[in-house]
């Protein structure tokens, strides 16, 4: 049967024609008993007598029929009329994304909102056992007010969803596709299909990435001269960073498209909807992006106070071009240090710590009231990217990115908190538990054992490793840091509890304790210095103000002023950058009414 403009098809006037491809040709038509003008899919009549391929375009009806979502098309019937197979589905009125991307990248936010509305319909999708692999930019169409739908289920395949329940939908119980087979579209398939091998959701992941970073730069991921060329590429070449083509795509977008374009499907997203919170997560911090330059002005001094923590409002800095300030000291020169605001919003930062990559800050805060949280960022950046983690901060982080982590972390007096120590790649996978009441953790260089501080009854033990109780107090001990020889650990002693008051100390593997500083009003913070001469510190004396100077000291108690109200030190990279949180305290006064229950 031939179909033009104004020929029947069991119930459907066709209309006019609006695309082909490998698995059908697509018509619009009218639904004559509803009214309504719906898209056709058929199967050309000279291969409705091929069976795989009928098998495979019936599936297609059944699969997505499986689904119900906005961002996947609604299948309203299937039939045969005249020896014609066809699938009556919802007529989306818009472009495929292919050709939104005629005329090159997108912009940042169009591709946000494209990319999270792909990411929840295959999360859909897998969260019922459904892999589309045929994802590619003429499968998503866009209408005219931005909304999204996922076309063309006809290589959908049947797996073990996202749950590990196997779906009870009859329509989606038998896989049509034999072991080996390779089946897709060359330049979005992932290395497992494109080797015939057996695929899951994470393959989906793999062409998301692909069409991530083709909206992101112009340009395919792996595109080579012949389609022999570019499977092997696929196989075994990584694409052009993006940042060298697009700069102004943001950071935690290009680690998402990384991670999804990752050869291993181990290394990509354990779970889709991950992936689309993490889409998500980058697009709510969109907005900060203007501020991504901003040069710090400090602030005039206050007059100390003792308040909670939790009230005070905590920027995270970076201070650039430091290990250049020092050494122009030492040489009787003084150029400025810079300081590049990498956090804009209002809460407590708990800990922070450059990974080993030397760019990447890894640090937990808590932000707006919520529970402490694990968030990543880049310098030049302002976007913070959440790990999918439950509420955690970040402890340590060891040279081969294994992450010290402090699980449901919380504050039990007015600056001590404590949590669960576990450990977890830097890459992502279930946290593993280790050890309770751990109050701070640090890595030794040789990335296998940790110092530790944990409350043993009503005492505070310094251990290292954990087990070797090196110091004990009935005060406080925070900021441990181990030596880059590994032979020493450095930390703050606090004698009372409740007040963050005390001395830097320093203590070795035999349990010899040493003062390294007189007592301070205020001390917090503590990192080695690059080459590990020093160990810089953040303190200020009886008398002083609120914001913190940055001291240097050597083993042997020799201290020099390294800046002058610089905030709290959290980490030093190896290059002399530093992390820094500058606290902007605010008090608020909280009413309980007569006769309400709430304050």
């Amino acid at each position: 049967m031939s179909l033009s403009s104004g020929s029947r098809l069991g119930p459907y006037e066709i209309l006019a024609p609006l695309g082909a491809g490998g698995m059908g040709e697509v018509w619009k038509a009218r639904d004559t008993r509803l009214g309504r003008e719906v898209a056709i899919k058929i199967l050309p009549s000279e291969l409705s007598s091929e069976p795989d391929r009928l098998s495979r375009f019936e599936q297609e009806a059944r699969s997505a029929s499986a689904l119900n979502h906005p961002n996947i098309v609604t299948v309203y019937d299937v039939g045969q009329a005249d020896g014609v197979s066809y699938i009556a589905m919802e007529l989306v009125e818009g472009k495929t994304l292919r050709e939104l991307l005629v005329p090159g990248a997108l912009p940042t936010k169009q591709i946000l909102r494209i990319a999270i509305q792909v990411a929840e319909g295959l999360s859909r999708a897998h969260a019922v056992g459904i892999v589309h692999r045929d994802l590619k930019p003429e499968n998503v169409m866009v209408s005219r007010d931005g909304f999204l739908k996922i076309l063309d289920f006809g290589l959908a395949k049947l797996t073990v969803p996202e749950s590990g329940v196997m779906s009870s939908l009859p329509t989606t119980a038998q896989e049509q596709t034999r072991p080996g087979s390779v089946l897709g579209t060359v330049g979005y398939m992932s290395p497992e299909q494109t080797g015939g091998q057996p695929v899951d959701f994470r393959s989906d992941q793999f062409s998301l990435g692909s069409i991530l970073y083709e909206m992101a730069t112009g340009r395919k991921a792996f595109q080579r001269t012949t389609p022999v060329d570019t499977l092997s590429a696929i196989l075994h070449d990584d694409p052009a960073p993006i940042a060298s083509i697009n700069p102004e795509t943001p950071a935690p977008f290009r680690w998402i498209v990384e991670r999804c374009l990752a050869k291993d499907p181990e290394e990509r997203y354990a779970s889709t909807r991950d992936l689309a919170r993490e889409l998500a997560g980058v697009r709510d911090h969109l907005s900060e992006a203007g501020v991504s330059g901003e040069t710090f002005t400090a602030l005039p001094p206050r007059p100390r106070r003792r308040l909670w923590p939790a009230l005070m409002g905590v920027a995270l800095l970076i201070a650039a071009g430091v290990a250049g300030f020092f050494a122009g000291q030492r040489a009787g020169k003084s150029p400025p240090a810079s300081f590049r605001r990498l956090t804009f919003r209002r809460g407590y930062v708990f800990s922070a710590r450059f990974a080993p990559d030397g760019q990447t800050v890894v640090y937990g805060a808590s932000w707006n009231g919520m529970p402490v949280q694990l968030f990543s960022t880049r310098p030049g950046s302002p976007e913070s990217l959440p790990f999918s983690l439950p509420s955690a901060d970040v402890l340590s982080i060891s040279s081969s990115g294994e992450l010290a982590l402090s699980l449901g972390r919380h504050f039990i007096d007015s600056w001590e908190s404590m949590g669960t120590l576990a450990q977890v790649p830097i890459s992502g996978s279930a946290p593993r538990e280790v050890l309770e009441n751990v109050l701070a953790a640090d890595w030794a260089p040789d990335g296998v054992n940790l110092a530790v501080v944990r409350q043993v009854g009503a005492r505070m033990s310094l251990e290292f490793p954990v087990g070797n109780r090196l110091y004990e107090t009935s005060g406080w001990i925070s900021h441990p840091r181990v030596s880059p020889a590994g032979d020493t650990v450095a930390f703050i002693d606090h004698p009372l509890r409740g007040d963050d008051a005390g001395i830097l100390a320093l203590v070795d593997r035999a349990g010899r304790r040493k003062a390294l500083s007189e007592s301070w009003n205020s001390v917090q913070g503590v990192a080695w210095s690059p080459g590990g001469k020093e160990i810089w510190f953040t303190a200020t004396p009886f008398g002083g103000m609120v914001r913190r100077t940055l001291y240097g000291v050597t083993a042997a108690g020799r201290r020099r002023v390294i800046a002058e109200s610089a905030g709290t030190l959290h980490d030093v990279s190896r290059d002399g950058r530093v992390l820094l949180a500058r606290d902007s305290v605010r008090g608020r006064m909280i009413v309980l009414p007569p006769g309400e229950t709430r304050e």
